[in-house]
């Protein structure tokens, strides 16, 4: 039996690397956008083939990241460099990068540049088998890039973390975890509006779905939707050719479509087989086309078409050893599946030589194998004799150490013995300084002494001058004081008209504002009004159109009864009660629209699955998602968040062609957030203005009216996004 290896490798498209090579050359004298566009164009290089240049762009994009005030940059171009070393099995390089990256992470204050670190950490412990570890860092990452000012590539980095953490959980078989993240990297990938990220994002979703059927066959549900995820996986690829960075992504996403064809439908398992084939043959990717050649040979095989079969492998281990990606597993499966086409051949003596082969490549890397356990184990005695080495060395300086710290001692010793002699000669110097200070202490007293009888003599005629003087001042401060009494009552007085001219300043303002609310109440009641009296003319119509033709034809069949044909009669009594009946449904789906039953009983959660169930078909999906959503709301409000989701959904029904539509209403604290996506056509918003559009006008009316908020996203090709926030109390 052939087993399946299928893996995507990284082409980048010519044209792509020499547009973003322009875009760095041409950034070069603005250096902050230099220093956002080197990562990105760093890795392209890398993943290309030129690594050397794009360890040099690396570098010296960090010599000025470094000499910037915040870390930001530095975080990031580290953190890649990294990475880069990690897959050049280089892990020293990548542990001191890595740490450097930390350390400049500390110095800045951008949450994008943290989360990335934490992003790129997590990833190295990922790949050292640290799944735990990794986890934590993937989880922090998260915090920072959700408390993170959104940039033209937050979207992108939260994506790459959460997509890591569903492949974890997916390994670890924790299926809700798994589905948890995936759909988070969906969204996430479409709000960065990256058709690569996007495909990878469907490919997630579709191998998630392929698990959960795996495991239970007859769940035809989740067999359906691994189906169209890689289809639309296809699709995006399909659409967006020229940006796609991964040109062996078809291939990828046809081989793990014809891979869940072979159970059941083995034409379009053959179709996407050779789709794989045909791509994967012209960007000359072995493994890709080894791979489409073994799906081809087991359905040959299903087929007993073993000759066909027995080409398709000899094809597929031709590929395998044209691959710079040698994998001795593929191998030993193809040789495997050889031995046992022969034996259903009846071809013994074929059979034999390819088991034989199969044998000794099996021992050959068996062999390997023990060599690079042998290769370890003598590395590590080795590493171990040179850290006994290093630790004799150590003791060696130690002892060293305590020798010249003895030698020290004895030398402070003998310098402390010849400082006391020099104290002892300097004590005799101070006292016979100090007996000729005595003498001059003397004489400096008698002079003092004729000095202080001249200073009493000054003093008495100064006191006589500070008197006259002190007179003198006194006028001053008595003329003084009157001046600043006036002053104050001025003051005063002035103060008080200017507190009566604010309060009556105040009072027109306060007017002001109170008009301005009431004309914002009566523009608000009379957008109201006008959505209230569209909605009765829509009744009127279907009243009309619908109840009132129903009715009518109703009436003229009976009038044309004739009462002497009975067979007649009784034909037209039942189609005339058909009619009835179609009329009763009709009143009831009048009836329904006009105010949901469902909302009245049981709330709006209940109303809007039931209006998604009832709207949905085999052209349209809509999803409803309910986080923390406790239902405290008033019915009048809910009744209007009804009508607004309604509106938007026909809205996106109608005007977008949308083939899938999301509704997501979560509450947090006093706030409901709700979110409406679709995946159709969009629209520009420089060109097209909605507010002037007279459905949501009345949308805008009844959010304004519930004190709320309305954000509204759209991409041409791509979809709509319309957020609302409305406080709950």
């Amino acid at each position: 039996m052939f087993i399946l290896f299928t893996c995507s490798f990284f082409v980048q498209a010519q044209d792509v690397l020499n547009n973003l090579e322009k875009e760095y050359i041409n950034t070069s004298n603005k250096i902050t956008e230099q220093l956002n566009i080197a990562p990105k164009y760093a890795t392209v290089l890398y993943f290309n083939g030129f690594k050397s240049k794009s360890y040099q762009i690396l570098e010296t994009s960090i010599y000025s990241a470094t000499k910037q005030t915040d870390g930001k940059y530095a975080t990031i171009l580290y953190a890649v460099l990294a990475m880069n070393y990690r897959l050049d099995n280089k892990e020293a390089e990548s542990s001191k990068n890595l740490n450097l990256s930390r350390i400049y992470s500390l110095k800045t204050t951008s949450n994008e540049a943290k989360g990335y670190y934490q992003y790129a950490n997590g990833w190295i412990l990922t790949r050292n088998n640290k799944i735990a570890d990794a986890v934590a860092s993937y989880l922090k990452a998260i915090k920072y890039y959700e408390n993170s000012t959104t940039t033209s590539t937050l979207y992108a980095r939260f994506a790459n973390t959460v997509k890591e953490l569903s492949a974890i959980y997916s390994n670890l078989n924790e299926y809700q975890l798994e589905e948890k993240y995936s759909k988070q990297f969906l969204l996430l990938a479409s709000k960065q509006n990256d058709p690569n990220l996007i495909f990878d994002a469907y490919m997630r979703m579709g191998y998630m779905y392929e698990q959960k059927y795996f495991e239970s066959p007859t769940n035809i549900y989740f067999r359906n939707k691994a189906e169209s995820y890689y289809l639309l996986a296809i699709t995006t690829f399909n659409k967006n050719k020229i940006a796609m960075l991964n040109k062996s992504n078809l291939s990828y996403a046809a081989i793990n479509l014809a891979n869940l064809y072979i159970g059941f439908d083995k034409d379009k398992a053959i179709h996407y087989a050779e789709l794989a084939n045909s791509v994967s043959l012209e960007n000359g990717d072995a493994i890709h086309i080894a791979s489409s050649f073994g799906i081809l040979a087991e359905l040959a095989i299903q087929d007993k078409n073993y000759d066909l079969a027995k080409s398709y492998f000899l094809k597929a281990s031709m590929e395998i050893g044209k691959s710079s990606v040698k994998d001795n597993n593929i191998e030993l499966s193809i040789l495997e599946s050889l031995s046992d086409i022969s034996v259903e051949q009846g071809n013994y003596k074929e059979a034999l030589t390819y088991y034989k082969s199969y044998v000794d490549k099996y021992k050959s890397v068996y062999d390997q194998e023990k060599l690079d356990i042998t290769k370890r184990l003598e590395s590590q005695f080795d590493k171990e004799r040179q850290e006994q080495k290093y630790i004799k060395l150590q003791l060696e300086t130690d002892k060293k150490a305590q020798e010249i710290k003895l030698i020290n001692i004895l030398r402070a010793q003998r310098e402390q013995v010849y400082n006391n002699l020099k104290l002892v000669e300097e004590n005799q110097r101070e006292r016979l300084k100090f007996s000729e200070l005595n003498s001059e202490k003397k004489e400096q007293q008698l002079r003092l002494a004729k000095l202080e009888t001249e200073q009493k003599n000054n003093d008495i005629i100064n006191y006589k001058k500070l008197l006259a003087y002190k007179e003198k001042i006194n006028r001053y401060y008595i003329f003084s004081i009157i001046i600043f009494f006036v002053l104050i009552i001025l003051l005063l007085y002035a103060y008080k008209q200017r507190v009566n001219s604010m309060k009556q300043r105040d009072k027109l303002h306060v007017l002001e504002l109170e008009k301005e609310r009431q004309n914002s109440k009566i523009s608000t009641l009379t957008a109201l009004l006008e959505g209230q009296e569209q909605e009765r003319g829509r009744l009127a119509r279907d009243l009309h159109d619908g109840l009132g033709g129903l009715l009518s034809g109703t009436k003229l069949q009976l009038s044309y009864l004739d009462t002497d044909q009975s067979e007649n009669l009784k034909q037209g009594i039942i189609k005339s009660i058909n009619q009835i009946d179609g009329a009763v449904e009709e009143l009831r789906r009048v009836a329904h629209n006009l105010m949901p039953d469902l909302l009245t009983k049981y709330g709006l959660q209940v109303a809007i699955e039931e209006f998604a169930s009832r709207m949905s078909n085999s052209a349209l999906d809509i999803h409803t998602e309910f986080i923390n959503y406790s239902n405290s709301i008033s019915e009048d409000k809910q009744l209007l968040i009804y009508r607004i989701i309604q509106e938007l959904v026909n809205n996106a029904i109608k005007h977008a062609n949308a083939s899938e539509i999301i509704i997501q209403i979560s509450e947090e604290e006093n706030t409901l957030n709700i979110t409406i996506e679709d995946d159709g056509k969009g629209f520009d918003r420089n060109r097209l203005d909605v507010r002037k559009t007279a459905g949501f006008h009345n949308i805008e009316s009844r959010v304004q009216f519930l004190k709320g908020t309305i954000n509204i996203i759209s991409e041409l090709n791509i979809g709509t996004s319309i957020e609302l926030q409305i406080p709950n109390y």
